[in-house]
């Protein structure tokens, strides 16, 4: 070689020395191969220049880069390789007439070979003014390809830091969150940014609910998913080259410590196999990020037992303060709703067959409806057979309206005795968890001997205010509900009951039947009054009925009434007296003695006249 040309060489060596210069920001391959064209188009004096590579996967050449800005790069040609590439095998340069479409417009065409293997081929055109020699083409060839490996070499490493750079940056994210959607949604955020053209899936199974806009498909077990279950069950990279589809895959587990919580699938397009560089560092991501949500899970896990041992704490602690049982079911019912987001809670009694049920007071306004009838029967029959707790995800029964999907029913067990269970309902399938589950198992099982104290304890408070045989309160009961609303209220009337003949009744019919005509007058009494009334056994035949805030008038006629339901409706019949009294706040020496006495008096008088009347002693001013 002339020394002319030599130090062209030279001064071409300097020039693609000067291109590698990372200040200058290049790092791509393709920025390289760019600038490598321009500097030779200068050195030579030709036109244009182009390179020309081939896919894998059409066979066919494309533009790969060149100096004519119109030209598309990436533009592939109908050509077979195969054929071309048989032509131009044996030589170091090809000059016109080349024999193939599209490249007619070419003067000349040298094969880049690296360690004998054509990686690409140089295009030439407009090399008029271009005094170069063959072999001198072809050094300069030869040199394009030994910048363009260092080149080459050097993107990789580059890329290499920054990938790993980014690997370190997602690694101090992911442990400084402890947040799952965060840390799944960093994942697909680092891939997207190191590899632009790939897809990617996270495979996660149900029970990993994201409500971010993330690409995630449920981990199932079917044919398109065998690799996917493969990567799952072993912990291991799983590959999946797909010619037809040109395009291979990569499934990563999503691994920590103690399991493995889904996997990552990674889609390369065009590409025959996975390349192996890619595998090591998605392997590695993978591996972090699975940690990760490790931790996050651990994390959440925590902070949720935590949380069931603040709400059975509290809960044992407001179940053993002696609250009334319609308070306990309120407490537990609201702590159900916002601890375990349900839409319906019940807390229902049932019969020792099971054919009877009683919704306690507490529980959601939907128990009390048409529509949960169907829900309690099934569920009451379902418990009746298992006799074990019930925790549904997909309910489905045709015949119900209401459409509640999620349930979970705990029998309410005490001394080997279900007497009823507590039911939690949510519309959608699968709400629920079966962490959920058994944390209302557990409270329902702490609750029940609570519920049961509370039942007990208001039926002997029941029992100490109320008349074995009547039904009616107690005489006690009533004189302080009276004494307290002389203090409390405006005004209020006092009836003072007796049978008429009871005497004669007990020696006619016998005492038996005197006891049933007690139960009866009773029974129409506590048919005919308000909630706020107060009906009372007064003692032997005679009762008492207090009504607070009712004037004198209305009073009297509901005594009246009264008076004529007795006749009507007692078997054998019988009828009543009445002695009405009343009191207001006018009156500030009134008291309950001096209300009893008006309507005592009354009621002598009543029964001295007839009898099956009502006669009033109003107070004397």
């Amino acid at each position: 070689m002339e020394v002319l040309e030599k130090q062209l060489i030279a001064n071409l060596k300097s020039r693609f020395f000067d291109l590698i210069d990372t200040e200058k920001g290049l790092l791509y391959y393709e920025q390289f191969l760019k600038e490598m064209l321009y500097v030779v188009k200068s050195f030579i004096g030709v036109d244009e220049l182009t390179t020309f590579n081939c896919n894998h996967w059409s066979r066919e050449l494309f533009i790969e880069a060149s100096t004519n800005e119109e030209l598309n790069t990436n533009n592939q040609f109908t050509l077979l390789y195969d054929e071309f590439q048989d032509y131009v095998s044996s030589k170091s340069i090809i000059h016109q007439p080349i024999p193939f479409k599209n490249f007619e417009q070419y003067e000349l065409l040298i094969p880049l070979k690296r360690n004998q293997e054509v990686f690409g081929y140089l295009a030439f055109r407009g090399i008029a003014n271009c005094n170069c020699s063959d072999a001198l083409l072809v050094e300069i060839a030869k040199e394009c390809c030994s910048f363009l490996h260092k080149a080459r070499g050097l993107c990789d490493v580059i890329f290499e830091e920054k990938r790993y750079k980014q690997l370190f940056r997602v690694t101090e994210k992911f442990h400084s969150s402890m947040d799952m959607d965060a840390v799944l949604e960093e994942i697909i955020d680092t891939l997207q940014e190191v590899y632009p053209t790939f897809t990617y899936y996270l495979m996660l199974s149900h029970d990993n609910n994201s409500h971010k806009n993330l690409p995630i498909k449920d981990l199932e077990y079917d044919n398109e998913n065998i690799s996917a279950m493969q990567a799952y069950l072993t912990g291991t990279i799983q590959l999946e080259d797909s010619i037809q589809e040109k395009r291979s895959i990569l499934y990563a587990p999503l691994k920590g410590k103690q399991g493995v919580y889904g996997v990552l699938q990674v889609i390369a397009p065009n590409a025959m196999t996975f390349p192996n560089r890619e595998i090591e560092f998605i392997t590695l991501l993978a591996n972090t990020a699975g940690t990760a949500m490790e931790n996050a899970q651990l994390y959440q896990q925590s902070r949720k037992l935590i949380s069931d041992l603040q709400l059975i704490n509290e809960t044992s602690h407001r179940l053993n303060s002696n609250l009334r049982l319609s308070d306990t079911i309120s407490f537990m019912t609201e702590h159900f709703q916002s601890s375990f987001d349900a839409e319906e809670v019940g807390f229902v009694l049932v019969s020792d067959d099971f054919e009877q049920w009683k919704v306690i007071k507490g529980s959601t306004s939907f128990f009390y409806s048409e529509g949960a009838s169907a829900y309690l029967q099934y569920i009451s029959n379902k418990i009746k057979n298992e006799r074990d707790s019930i925790f549904l995800g997909d309910l489905n029964i045709e015949y119900l309206l209401t459409k509640f999907k999620s349930v979970m029913a705990v029998p309410m067990v005490q001394t080997e005795k279900i007497m009823g269970f507590a039911l939690v309902m949510h519309r959608l399938p699968y709400h629920f968890s079966f962490e959920t589950f058994k944390l209302m198992q557990s409270l329902i099982h702490h609750s029940t001997l609570a519920f049961t104290n509370s039942m007990l304890r208001e039926e002997l408070e029941k029992m100490v205010i109320t008349d074995h045989l009547t039904k009616l309160h107690s005489r006690n009961f009533l004189t302080e509900k009276i004494q307290r609303s002389m203090s409390e209220d405006a005004f209020g009337t006092f009836i003072l009951i007796d049978i008429d003949n009871f005497k004669q009744i007990n020696d006619s019919y016998g005492h038996q039947v005197g006891d049933e005509v007690l139960v009866q007058v009773s029974s129409v009494i506590q048919d005919n009054i308000r909630d706020a009334d107060i009906g009372a056994r007064w003692g032997g035949e005679e009762l008492a009925l207090y009504l607070p805030k009712i004037q004198l008038d209305v009073a009297v006629v509901i005594a009246e009434r009264l008076v004529r339901k007795v006749s009507e409706l007692t078997h054998p019949s019988i009828t009543i007296s009445c002695g009405v009294s009343n009191w207001t706040k006018e009156h500030d020496d009134d008291n309950f003695t001096k209300l009893f006495k008006r309507a005592d008096q009354a009621l002598y008088v009543a029964k001295e006249t007839g009898k099956n009347k009502v006669i009033v002693q109003e107070v004397i001013a």
